[in-house]
């Protein structure tokens, strides 16, 4: 068994050999993708020199304090005009500056009387001022957004600035998520007996989603090794970039998995971490022609599994498609925690913050079986292996979720 540090490790440099693939998208659906090269802009920005707020165009001078108005320009309807030192534009915001303005007085800094402008008692004002000049955001050929840019709403902007209609993006990583289990029936039946409803399906296809990648859903089979067996391999030979199996992963007779994946080719890299909850996860590999694919075996308790996706494989989506690392906080425990083993622990939290002070607190049930439970909570309290019984007062690190 290897240490949770070791194991994600591992994970981390398989994830760094999967060959991400590319295609071009419109610029209207391409929020939230990845950008696969640089956007560089085809002129200046802006491309003229313009009014960074409505106002009065003037040639600065140190002694004038009043001004005719001589003509007006708004944005996008440019009119050139003889200015003279006593002479003033009224202008909009983003409209192109005339020959010869050298400052722009915004509109409440004046008086307007009839046809002429007063400065204010005690405005100051000076060359240059209120004007964006041509090519002071970005010059031609400058590189206005970088390659591996997650893309936000402003990137969108600045790449129609830089006249893309369409970009050149990575293609999203595809899950193909499996559930095995005698116990499982579908989400719309009532159980009975000893039987329960699929769920953690459910909460991984989530988490792919919540992630902006694509995700196929197999459904879910019985403890059956053929059945099984033929479900994973339709998987491998789909063109999915990782699979994900829940359950018959651990030690129990009925646990064929770990057996399967042998057989069809998968390459173990580990099993077994030594952590909590989500211990008996197996990690592999698996080469179909050129392409590398990702397998994990998760185990069947729903928090276990969803613990492992946040650890293991959320953090290495983020890096490679150059979103916001998951990051941590550091909070001050309100009760004490019971660890007696020399696991990593991911315990179910609730986090708080107060005057920029975190706080964090976990009377909620630690089962890996209580999903319920896990739906309250907010974070995961990370407790490192050597650190045994956390008390109240004492500072651990946290993952919101």
């Amino acid at each position: 068994m290897i240490s949770y540090t070791e194991a994600s490790e591992l994970i981390k440099r398989k994830f760094d050999e999967l060959n991400l693939e590319t295609e071009t998208v419109k610029l209207e659906n391409a929020l939230h993708r990845t950008l696969a090269q640089d956007i560089i802009s085809d002129i200046d920005l802006p491309p003229f020199d313009n009014s960074a707020v409505d106002g009065y165009g003037i040639i600065f001078s140190h002694d004038a304090t009043e001004w005719e108005i001589t003509g007006e320009i708004s944005a996008g309807n440019y009119k050139e005009f003889n200015i003279t030192g006593s002479g003033a534009v009224k202008i909009m915001t983003g409209a192109k500056i005339p020959a010869g303005v050298t400052a722009v007085i915004p509109i409440e800094d004046v008086v307007v009387e009839g046809n002429r402008i007063k400065l204010l008692p005690n405005v100051k004002y000076h060359s240059g001022m209120n004007i964006r000049k041509k090519g002071s955001d970005i010059k031609q050929n400058e590189t206005a957004i970088n390659k591996g840019t997650f893309l936000k709403p402003r990137h969108l902007a600045s790449a129609a600035s830089c006249g893309k209609s369409e970009l050149l993006v990575y293609k999203k990583l595809k899950f193909a998520v499996l559930a095995t289990g005698d116990e499982l029936i579908p989400v719309n039946e009532k159980p009975k007996d000893d039987k329960i409803r699929i769920s953690n399906t459910y909460s991984l296809i989530g988490e792919v989603l919540e992630n902006h990648q694509a995700v196929v859903n197999y459904g879910f089979v019985k403890d059956d090794k053929n059945e099984i067996k033929n479900k994973v391999k339709q998987m491998l030979n789909s063109d999915a970039d990782i699979i994900i199996t829940t359950g018959g992963v651990s030690v129990g007779e009925y646990d064929y998995l770990k057996i399967i994946f042998s057989e069809l080719g998968v390459e173990q890299i580990f099993w077994r971490a030594y952590i909590k909850p989500g211990k008996p996860a197996f990690f592999g590999s698996y080469k179909q022609k050129d392409k590398l694919k990702l397998v994990f075996g998760l185990p069947g308790n729903p928090v276990s599994s969803q613990v492992n996706f946040k650890v293991y494989i959320k953090e290495n989506i983020k890096r490679l498609y150059g979103m916001n690392p998951m990051g941590t906080v550091k909070a001050e425990l309100l009760n004490d925690l019971r660890k007696k083993d020399k696991k990593r622990h991911f315990m179910k939290g609730l986090l708080s913050k107060e005057n920029d002070k975190y706080y964090v607190t976990s009377t909620i049930s630690q089962s890996s079986g209580n999903l319920v439970e896990m739906s309250k909570a907010n974070c995961l309290i990370i407790v490192e292996e050597e650190r045994l019984h956390p008390g109240k007062g004492e500072i651990v690190e946290c993952i919101p979720m």
